[in-house]
C-alpha cells in the first residue's frame, strides 16, 4: 500500500475529529467518505470549494488527485475490497476533465424511477460488500441528478486467536450482564501499553491480523467520553502521546483495566501478557447533512444554487449525504463495511505453585472504542465504540 503521510494526516484527521463527535455504541470509516469529499471538492466553487477542501485537509486543486492516490492504495491492501460507483440521469452532461480524472468507477444510469433506482444502488451496496451492508445510504427522489458513492469491505483473521470463554463483569455499566468474553495468553508485552493524554490514560492493546490490518482496542479513564478516548488513539497513532509498552510498565494498577502482578506457577516462565475482552458487533447509519460543517457541506447542501460548476455545467447541490457501517469482532477475526454515498440535486469497536511470574493483565469489561489500521502506513479504516457487546448463549462451545 503506497500512500503518502500527508494523505494518511489528512484522512486520519477526519476520523478524528469526527469521532469527537461520537455518542454512544457506533462506527464510522473516513476513508468512506474522504475520496468522495475530495472529489467534489474538485469540481466545486466559490464557499463550496473551500469548505470542502478544509474538511479533507487538502488543497482543491490537488484533491482529485489525492483521491486517487487514496482509492488505488485501498486496492492494494489484502482483505480489503474497494469500490466507487456514479450513477447520474441520462439528460446529466459531466465535465470531461471531472469525469476523466474519476478513479476507475462504474457509471450506472438514474432512471428517475425511484423504486428501480433505490433498488439498483441496494443491490451494489450489498454486492460490494458481500452482504454486510444492505442498503445505499442516501435517499434517492425522482429528481435525483448524480449519485457518487464507495464501499470499502474489510476482513482479517487474528495472527493468535482468542478463546470464547464466559464473562459476567462485577462492576461497571456491563455488571451482571453474560457475556461472550474472549480470552488469550501470549508472551508478546508490548502488545499492550499505557499513554498519558490531556483527559486522561489510555490503555492501547494492539491485535494483530494476518493481511496487516491491526485492530488496537482503546480503553481510557472511567468518565471519558467516547470521543476523547477515540482522540487518544489517534493521537496515539501520531505518536502525539507516547506509549509506556507493556514491557516497561511497574507492578500495580498501571493503567484503565490493566495491572502487572505477580503470578504463580509450578514451572519457571517467562513474563505474559494475560488479555480479556468482550466480542462485538456495531453498526450505525450516519447522516452526514446533520454535521454538514464537518464534512465541508454547509455550502453545498443550498439548493438555492448551483456549488458544482466544474463537474457539470447543470446547477447542482447536495441533496443527501450518508454513511452505514458496521463492524464485528470476534475470536478468530475481524470484519467491517461501510457504504457511503452523496446524492446531488438540482440547484440545489489453580493448582500448588513454586515460581513467580511476571503477568500483565488486560481487561475491557466496560464501554471501549477501537481504530482498525493498516499496520505499515497507520491509515485507519474504520473506528468504532463499543456500548454493547455481544451476549452469551447457552449453545455456545466455550473452550
Amino acid at each position: 500500500m503506497r500512500v503518502t503521510s500527508a494523505t494518511v494526516r489528512a484522512v486520519n484527521g477526519l476520523t478524528g475529529r469526527w469521532a469527537a463527535t461520537a455518542e454512544g455504541g457506533t462506527v464510522l470509516s473516513a476513508p468512506g467518505v474522504w475520496p468522495l469529499l475530495a472529489l467534489l471538492a474538485d469540481g466545486a466553487a466559490g464557499p463550496a470549494r473551500a469548505e470542502l477542501a478544509e474538511a479533507v485537509g487538502v488543497p482543491a486543486d490537488r484533491s482529485a488527485a489525492a483521491a486517487r492516490e487514496l482509492i488505488a492504495a485501498l486496492a492494494g491492501v489484502r482483505g480489503l475490497d474497494t469500490a466507487l460507483g456514479l450513477w447520474t440521469k441520462r439528460t446529466l452532461e459531466l465535465r470531461e476533465e471531472w469525469e476523466a480524472g474519476l478513479p476507475a468507477c462504474s457509471h450506472g444510469v438514474l432512471t428517475g424511477d425511484e423504486t428501480a433506482d433505490r433498488q439498483a444502488l441496494d443491490a451494489w451496496a450489498a454486492k460490494r460488500t458481500d452482504g454486510l451492508i444492505e442498503r445505499m445510504p442516501v435517499k434517492v427522489r425522482p429528481d435525483t441528478e448524480m449519485v457518487l458513492a464507495s464501499a470499502l469491505a474489510l476482513r482479517t483473521r487474528w495472527l493468535r486467536p482468542f478463546e470464547e470463554t464466559y464473562r459476567a463483569p462485577e462492576a461497571g455499566p456491563w455488571q451482571g450482564r453474560e457475556l461472550l468474553g474472549l480470552w488469550r495468553e501470549s508472551a508478546q508485552l508490548d502488545r499492550v501499553g499505557v499513554a498519558q493524554t490531556p483527559d486522561g490514560h489510555v490503555t492501547e492493546l494492539k491485535v494483530l491480523g494476518d493481511t496487516a490490518v491491526d485492530v488496537h482496542l482503546l480503553l481510557g479513564e472511567e468518565g471519558m467520553t467516547p470521543g476523547q478516548v477515540l482522540g487518544a488513539g489517534i493521537g496515539i497513532l501520531a505518536r502525539t502521546y507516547p506509549v509506556v509498552p507493556g514491557s516497561r510498565l511497574p507492578y500495580g494498577e498501571v493503567g484503565p483495566g490493566l495491572d502487572v502482578v505477580k503470578a504463580q506457577s509450578r514451572t519457571p516462565e517467562p513474563p505474559r501478557l494475560d488479555v480479556t475482552t468482550m466480542a462485538f458487533g456495531v453498526s450505525a447509519g450516519h447522516d452526514l447533512l446533520k454535521r454538514p460543517e464537518l464534512f465541508g457541506l454547509r455550502t453545498a447542501r443550498d439548493a438555492r444554487q448551483g456549488h458544482f460548476p466544474g463537474i457539470s455545467a447543470f446547477p447542482l447541490a447536495i441533496g443527501s449525504a450518508g454513511q452505514s457501517a458496521m463492524a464485528r469482532f470476534g475470536a478468530l477475526g475481524f470484519r467491517a463495511a461501510a457504504v457511503t454515498a452523496v446524492a446531488a440535486a438540482p440547484g440545489g469497536a489453580p493448582p500448588p505453585v513454586r515460581y513467580a511470574v511476571t503477568e500483565v493483565r488486560a481487561v475491557f469489561d466496560r464501554p471501549f472504542g477501537f481504530l482498525a489500521l493498516h499496520r505499515h502506513s497507520r491509515l485507519v479504516l474504520a473506528a468504532g465504540w463499543v456500548t454493547d457487546p455481544e451476549p452469551y448463549r447457552e449453545d455456545e462451545e466455550v473452550h
